[in-house]
């Protein structure tokens, strides 16, 4: 199982990233791939997911409007679209995936595979 992140940068506040997280070794029918992001000294929050099959989508409310999370069945690949991006979006974001039940979408330990990270840096 590996899941490769990718598309972090440097950008300025207002502009946009695309961050692409990479699925292999596994079959993604049954899963929720999320993202997630940790900045120094605090807890890795959940920022968005979506389920495999289906396509349903779930978003932190601090990103809600801003970020959309997508999937490419072909390319076993999730994006996240990253728009008006602000200093406070500054931080190591991560893809996860894992089987939670809805209602449980956003917890970080349901989620049994990680990838590395990619940093993000929102500043002029």
């Amino acid at each position: 199982v590996q899941l490769q992140a990718s598309g972090g940068g440097l950008v300025q506040p207002g502009g946009s990233l695309r961050l692409s997280c990479a699925a292999s070794g596994f079959a993604l029918d049954n899963y929720a791939i999320g993202w997630f992001r940790q900045a120094p000294g605090k807890e890795r929050e959940f920022v968005a997911a979506i389920r495999w099959s289906g396509g349903s989508t779930y978003y932190a409310d601090s990103v809600k409007g801003r970020f959309t999370i997508s999937r490419d069945n072909v390319k076993n690949t999730v994006y996240l679209q990253m728009n008006s991006l602000k200093p406070e979006d500054t931080t190591v974001y991560y893809c996860a995936a894992g089987r939670p039940i809805t209602s449980a979408i956003r917890r970080r330990d349901l989620y049994a595979y990680w990838g590395q990270g990619t940093l993000v840096t929102v500043s002029s």
